[in-house]
């Protein structure tokens, strides 16, 4: 989904570019936001395109998940490398509107502190819109019919398949909301940091990670994954010297930085706490499907 979410971001790009240029623009938002369901669209028709020329043979044969696995890796780069040809290797930066709801110099001068503390507000977009499509994705898989036949469809393909759901129009739903959720999520994180096509390739461990260490097939679990993996990541490689600077007596504050791993250890940390997990609860915290 690394690569998915790069070419998801990519469309995004290039169509907030052409909304620029003609003086389209959301005022304070990003105008990324208003690119994104076209953004959304496109991805939409690559992953249902390679479904359609790669995934579905294989489904039809009955292949082995190790050979999903490896036509999947074959898509990711050809993916990759589409997206690299078309918008380049090097970073992107696409935001515009409103870039600070509190800047560092406003908390200063309000709460008279000595430290500031700056709020952008593509981070306040992110979690309003992570809780927005979360919570609509569990409505829609607990509460609509064809939610319903997804989660049978997982849970027991033969019985799922006897009670008359139609397995390919529940792989073409599966399809779309990945690339809705792939575009949302690559763009927001472009918004926040800056868009590479390598950045988001390296996402992968991460999200794999995170899908592991939850349980497969447990969105709650996927959710749970992804903090306890993004936190162990930070605190691990967090440099505590300022915080401890603050807690301890004078005359005992640290002269180092307190850090335990340097920053480019932060996909080690993930792929540690993988193999943890792999290796005592195959089938994750919140029990999902064994690896």
């Amino acid at each position: 989904h690394g690569d998915t979410m790069a070419f998801g971001t990519m469309a995004v790009i290039l169509i907030t570019w052409w909304f620029q240029s003609l003086g389209w623009h959301l005022g304070h938002l990003p105008t990324a936001l208003l690119a994104l369901p076209f953004g959304i669209a496109i991805t939409a028709l690559l992953v249902l395109g390679t479904d359609r020329m790669v995934y579905r043979f294989y489904r039809r044969v009955k292949a082995k998940p190790i050979v999903f696995v490896m036509a999947s890796i074959g898509v990711m780069f050809i993916i990759n490398g589409v997206t690299r040809f078309i918008i380049g290797p090097d970073e992107q930066n696409f935001d515009d509107g409103t870039r600070f709801i509190i800047s560092a110099k406003a908390f200063k001068d309000w709460s008279g502190l000595d430290e500031g503390l700056a709020l952008r507000s593509t981070q306040v977009i992110t979690v309003v819109t992570a809780v927005i499509v979360v919570a609509a994705l569990f409505w829609f898989l607990n509460r609509t019919r064809t939610g319903k036949s997804m989660r049978a469809f997982s849970d027991n393909e033969d019985l799922a398949l006897l009670s008359g759901i139609n397995p390919e129009r529940v792989v073409m739903v599966t399809w779309l909301i990945v690339a809705a959720l792939a575009t949302i999520a690559g763009t927001l994180y472009g918004l926040d940091k800056v868009f590479k096509p390598f950045t988001y390739f390296q996402l992968l461990l991460p999200i794999f990670a995170s899908a592991i260490v939850g349980g497969l097939g447990n969105p709650l679990g996927a959710i749970a994954g992804g903090f306890l993996i993004a936190f162990s990541e930070v605190t691990v490689t967090y440099a505590w010297k300022k915080v401890l600077t603050y807690l301890m007596p004078e005359g005992l504050e640290p002269s180092g930085l307190v850090q335990l791993l340097s920053t480019d250890y932060k996909f080690a940390v993930s792929f540690a706490i993988l193999v943890v997990v792999l290796l005592f609860k195959p089938t994750g915290l919140f029990k999902g499907k064994a690896v």
